[in-house]
């Protein structure tokens, strides 16, 4: 195994007298994952987190700590086939497929690093994303959920107005104050531009494709929880709509089940772009009233 001096950039003099220190290099993730048994992607102690789970085993490997950023921080029981993440680190092999095998030996079966990459400096898997992409999975089967799909189908077998669901869910479409469906979070803005919000029936399988900028806390199986209660003739299009006024978490709306989100992409600009990316991204989002320019209907 060959020594990552030759990736871990130019050394630099550490003061008089002191050995020359070497600039880590940035390593992107491609990440799966059943969320089925993690409390969600983000650390905390004593609790079984993706992200603790793979720093712990990054940090042994490599024999350094290693601190991850996240793309996207999934809530307990959400999976992923497309998370990013990245990370900093020194002396790593040049051989990454090769530590991409050893990962898979070394991690838990219900999680996966799919591929690492150097990439550069500017390249931050949150800041540098311009779009996230989840899907939810319903069966709308009589009998349920196939075994097979359990970990990720949530059952619907009620009669469903596709054609209400697809109105309404268009109807969102936008930059706007997604407050009603957001748990809110001190100093979160909960503005977010929503550029799909498609529905597609296959058989016995219904998906539900959501992709926007950014999702706020509970964003997604909020929306789709809104968009079941148009579904049953409980909520009508206009209903869903009238949502984008409101100012504050909305009690109408029902959160789905965490087990039938994915995420399952994340896009990211060119790497001369990257820098200008992480900048915009950073400027904070202020609300948008409801006199605004899109305030009101997408």
């Amino acid at each position: 195994m060959s020594s990552a001096h030759d990736r871990s950039g130019p050394a630099i003099p550490s003061g008089e007298g002191g050995p020359a220190l070497s600039v880590p290099t940035r390593f992107r993730l491609d990440i799966s994952y059943d969320g089925t048994n993690f409390s969600g992607w983000a650390r905390q102690p004593g609790i079984r987190t993706v992200c603790g789970v793979l720093e712990q085993a990054f940090s042994t490997v490599l024999r350094q700590p290693i601190e991850l950023t996240v793309a996207g921080r999934t809530d307990a029981g959400v999976h992923a086939t497309g998370q990013v993440a990245h990370f900093d680190a020194v002396d790593v092999p040049d051989d990454l497929d090769r530590l991409v095998r050893r990962m898979a030996r070394f991690l838990p079966t219900d999680v996966r690093v799919r591929a690492i990459r150097t990439v550069s400096r500017d390249f931050d898997a949150r800041f540098s994303a311009y779009r996230r992409h989840y899907e939810y999975r319903f069966s709308t089967a009589l009998y349920g959920v196939d075994p097979l799909d359990v970990a990720g189908v949530v059952s619907w077998p009620r009669p469903i107005d596709l054609d209400a669901v697809r109105e309404a869910s268009q109807a969102l479409i936008g930059l706007h104050d997604f407050a009603a469906f957001c748990k809110r979070r001190d100093g979160a803005t909960t503005v977010r531009e929503l550029q799909r919000f498609d529905w597609e029936r296959d058989g016995d399988r219904l998906t539900a494709y959501v992709s926007a900028d950014a999702f706020c806390w509970s964003m997604v199986r909020s929306l789709v929880g809104a968009m079941q209660a148009v579904g049953e003739g409980r909520r009508t299009p206009d209903w869903a709509r009238s949502l984008l006024t409101r100012r504050e978490r909305s009690s109408e709306v029902t959160v789905a089940p965490a087990h039938g989100l994915s995420l399952v992409r994340v896009d990211y600009p060119p790497s001369d772009m990257l820098a200008a990316r992480n900048a915009a991204t950073r400027e904070v989002r202020t609300a948008i009233s409801a006199g605004g320019c899109c305030g009101g209907e997408g």
